[in-house]
């Protein structure tokens, strides 16, 4: 999971830089998706695997939100700083558990999860307010709506998941989706007077990609979930590295409190939903017996 997030990072600092030296938004969502779509669907002819859906419906609802959270994320990340950019994308599970807080109907047996959800809101604050330019309110309100877009991915890809649905199948019409809208918005004229170390560039952003979701993806399936989830937020780390490295963007006190606050929110949130599901099993092997 730590080479995931370092993918992740690097994914990231690469779509700022492009961003910022000419290309276009259309062009950074076409190389970032389509590198997945040849190496999966190569993967898929070879090996005999179809890739024929009876899940039209969901995989639909998935790939709007999570394409439309992608569209959102990079225009992001080309305004504002990257650890800024890379804090706001972790909304998304701040959006989840708030959902199942008042969805549960009970606010007073998801107490822990509801404190949660207001301390890394309270972070996403304190990472604004000391940073925030005025000319950056836009890639603010799209980090913001990508972190609800992609939250009401996760719900729909956990609803493939329940219907049998393999992980490899679903990322690649994420991904055909993807380089669909890239293609449909692209121009020639984008790719004029780019200079070959953008070139170079924006094709690792697709290979970055690629391989933090293949890292990603094994760390969930083979390692402890819960680590997984945990050390995803290494991503955060590595992406304030960068930025110093890069952009010299250093967070002040301020942002770096509201950080901590966003990861310690998401990791309490993760740990709430495993007790609570190990919790659920014991019970139902407690009834079984009696």
């Amino acid at each position: 999971m730590l080479v995931a997030s370092l993918m992740f990072a690097c994914m990231g600092a690469s779509i700022k830089f492009v961003l910022e030296n000419g290309a276009s938004l259309s062009s950074v969502v076409l190389f970032r998706a389509l590198p997945s779509v040849v190496c999966i669907l190569m993967w898929a002819i070879l090996t005999k695997h179809s890739l024929k859906t009876q899940h039209f419906s969901s995989h639909f609802k998935r790939n709007v939100s999570g394409v439309t959270s992608l569209w959102l994320s990079f225009y992001a990340f080309g305004i504002l700083p990257l650890a800024t950019a890379a804090s706001l994308n972790y909304t998304s599970s701040l959006y989840i558990g708030l959902y199942v807080v008042f969805a549960a109907h009970c606010i007073k047996q998801n107490i822990g999860r509801l404190m949660a959800v207001l301390l890394g809101f309270a972070g996403v604050i304190l990472v604004l307010r000391p940073s925030i330019n005025e000319n950056q309110w836009m890639g603010i309100v799209a980090a913001l709506l990508a972190g609800l877009c992609a939250a009401f991915a996760m719900f729909q890809v956990k609803s493939l998941g329940r219907l049998g649905e393999p992980v490899w199948r679903t990322v690649f019409y994420f991904s055909a989706v993807g380089t669909l809208t890239g293609l449909l918005f692209v121009r020639l004229e984008d790719f004029d007077g780019l200079s070959l170390q953008t070139w170079i560039v924006l094709v690792m952003t697709g290979v970055f990609g690629m391989f933090g979701q293949l890292c990603m993806t094994q760390a969930y399936g083979a390692g402890s979930p819960i680590i997984a989830a945990v050390l995803q937020y290494a991503n955060l780390i590595y992406s304030v590295f960068l930025g110093i490295l890069f952009w010299n963007n250093i967070p002040d006190l301020l942002a770096w409190v509201g950080m901590s606050m966003i990861v310690l929110a998401g990791v309490s949130i993760v740990v709430i939903d495993q007790r609570n599901a190990i919790t659920a099993k014991l019970e139902a092997i407690i009834h079984k017996k009696h």
